[in-house]
């Protein structure tokens, strides 16, 4: 199993206690993680991510248990082996669209994937040099999914990524994560709540708020 997590659950301060479904993947699978705004779906993905610690549980990545890694450890791997796409694609503005993705590079001091290929398959390698503010929503989108794709990563988890978009590009980009998630071998998970990715992805879990 590339992917695990067990028996998670998580309590912010005052709120009462979520209790996440345990999920299990493959290389290539692909699964979304549906829910209504205040669920917990975003909080299930940061568990997943390593960004928060589990009040009880466990997440396994490639047979390395992330909850008992160090803070440094756990940066490293998160940065070789984890991509995460965010709601908003928090590209920095200074950068160029090449130079965001060679951050990636430089932050898991890994060489990673061809970034001049990797932009010709999400179809941008006209904007290699351009300054990501003269994007539009939907490129944006499609660069922060190549920045979280660089370092040919085990798990590739996104946080609504189609939220802004209209459904031409809705479509672009779930198609983009799960070819590109088939490509590298990966495990993919989308949280969101926009039913038009369900006709594109048939395996989900839901999470409700206790």
């Amino acid at each position: 199993m590339l992917f695990e997590s067990r028996n998670l659950t998580y309590r912010h301060p005052g709120q009462k206690l979520h209790v996440f479904p345990d999920i299990a993947m493959e290389a290539g699978d692909a699964l979304l993680v549906l829910g209504k705004s205040g669920s917990g779906k975003t909080t299930l993905l940061n568990l997943l991510a390593g960004l928060l610690n589990p009040e009880t549980g466990q997440v396994l990545l490639a047979d390395k248990n992330l909850t008992s890694l160090r803070d440094g450890e756990l940066d490293l791997f998160r940065g070789r082996e984890i991509g995460i796409v965010f709601q908003k694609p928090h590209l920095l503005a200074a950068l160029t669209v090449r130079e965001n993705l060679q951050v990636a590079h430089f932050l898991a001091k890994e060489k990673g994937q061809n970034i001049d290929l990797l932009l010709e398959e999400v179809g941008l390698s006209h904007k290699a040099k351009s300054s990501v503010l003269t994007l539009s929503e939907g490129e944006a989108q499609r660069v922060s999914i190549a920045r979280a794709l660089a370092n040919s990563p085990k798990l590739i988890l996104a946080d609504e990524p189609t939220s802004s978009l209209d459904d031409d590009n809705t479509e672009k980009v779930i198609l983009l994560l799960k070819s590109q998630a088939s490509k590298i071998g990966a495990a993919l998970i989308i949280v969101t709540h926009d039913q038009r990715v369900k006709a594109h992805i048939p395996n989900f879990i839901e999470v409700k708020a206790t």
